[in-house]
């Protein structure tokens, strides 16, 4: 069926019942990406697809969707306010509407935000702005249907080194980074036994051997770090991305540790050399944290450390204040009142601090403890603040910790049903 623009010089959009009267130009560039798409139309039926029915003559399309969260999200669009919740309205239910007209939990306001992870905890209940046609949406824009091919294959490319889950392949070179990360681990640790260095001193083959297996590994990073980037939709969000941060801190290393030997060598003249080389070699550490990719436990740490970053905080800014007025008073009571019997382990107040931590952390490593009955009283009072004062925080930090682990189980669980699909076709 052909598809004929009207010569109008605006368009209608029904969402629900309202009517809403928007201009050629501003449709070609409006913030709401379903909306946006139909200036890139060429038929009816890609019209259909992007809304559910339309009326040639008033030139009006329909939207069988909510009215009343439309103009809300209508109105954040255009600048007035921030983006909350409807009244009278399901949290789950409007994130869905959000997602429809292309906007993510992001753009909500930060209480609203809570209040949809509250939500979703409870319900187990996940989201995603990827839908899985998107590919065969992208075909109806201007020039998709030449373009969507190399587009399906980047698409494809990128989920198989990002998604560990999201295909056969993408599992088989899941499995072999992560052997190379644990072979490259186990070379570094054996590295650093005594034992290894007098065999490696005597024997120059065992030396080489362990090094051309530390280049083999830091290869196999390289070239996936490189192949990661070259098929991201965005190459500055893939440079900002936390994990891609800690395999340029894990790679780079290596490198300025070849250089800085070719250069300048490694004899005992060259001692600063020789302890900046020690010490990019020990940042190699950083592999481990590339399996964070395959493990969702990783994972979920990563994700909770970040939505709970204020907890955190909050957490640090408890102890810090108690360590201050703890140790203060530590300080006073064992060396500050009695100059002849006192305690020489709490000599200053930064002394004390070291105490005061472990006690309320109930680590106690006994290196130092208070000898007065005041002071010992005092510790009692230290370590039952501590307790408490760390159980308050962890009660949010818990449940961000359960819905993240849900989320992204939710997640691997839709890509392990995409890759039951591939096995059996």
């Amino acid at each position: 069926m052909t598809y004929r623009r009207s010569g109008a010089a605006s368009v209608v959009l029904n969402v629900g019942g309202a009517r809403y009267s928007l201009s050629r130009e501003l449709l070609k560039d409006f913030p709401l990406r379903r909306v946006s798409r139909l200036h890139g139309c060429r038929s009816e039926r890609d019209v259909l697809e992007v809304c559910d029915d339309y009326d040639r003559e008033r030139n009006e399309y329909f939207f069988d969707r909510h009215s009343e969260a439309f103009g809300f999200i209508l109105l954040y669009v255009r600048g007035h306010g921030k983006l909350r919740f409807a009244p009278r309205m399901c949290e789950l239910s409007f994130y869905n509407e959000m997602i429809y007209w292309g906007l993510e939990g992001a753009h909500l306001e930060y209480c609203c935000q809570r209040r949809l992870d509250d939500r979703m905890s409870d319900t187990y209940t996940f989201y995603t702005a990827e839908e899985p046609g998107a590919l065969g949406r992208d075909e109806a824009r201007p020039g998709g249907a030449e373009a969507a091919p190399s587009r399906r294959w980047l698409e494809r490319m990128r989920r198989t080194f990002e998604e560990p889950t999201s295909s056969l392949a993408a599992q088989i070179l899941a499995s072999v980074s992560v052997v190379f990360v644990i072979v490259s681990m186990v070379v570094l640790c054996a590295s650093t036994l005594p034992d290894w260095r007098a065999a490696a001193a005597d024997n120059r083959s065992l030396d080489d051997r362990s090094r051309i297996i530390e280049a083999i590994c830091i290869g196999w990073f390289t070239a996936e770090c490189i192949v990661r980037f070259i098929v991201s939709k965005n190459k500055c969000e893939f440079v900002k991305r936390p994990l891609n941060i800690i395999d340029l801190l894990a790679i780079t290393p290596y490198y300025i540790s070849v250089l800085m030997t070719v250069f300048t060598g490694e004899n005992s003249q060259l001692q600063r050399a020789g302890v900046t080389l020690r010490v990019l070699r020990m940042m190699r550490i950083f592999w481990v944290i590339k399996l964070a990719r395959h493990f969702i436990g990783l994972q979920t740490l990563g994700l909770t450390l970040k939505r709970c970053y204020r907890e955190m905080v909050m957490l640090l800014v408890f102890i810090c204040v108690a360590m201050a007025i703890f140790s203060a008073l530590s300080q006073l009571l064992e060396h500050g009142l009695d100059l002849e019997t006192s305690n020489k382990d709490f000599a200053s107040i930064p002394a004390a601090c070291w105490w005061v931590i472990i006690s309320m952390t109930t680590v106690g490593y006994g290196d130092m403890y208070p000898i007065t009955m005041p002071g010992r009283i005092l510790g009692g009072v230290c370590v039952v603040s501590g307790i408490v004062l760390l159980a308050l925080p962890i009660t949010f930090i818990y449940h961000s910790f359960v819905q993240c682990y849900h989320e992204l189980k939710f997640r691997s669980a839709r890509y392990s049903r995409s890759l039951s699909a591939e096995f059996l076709n």
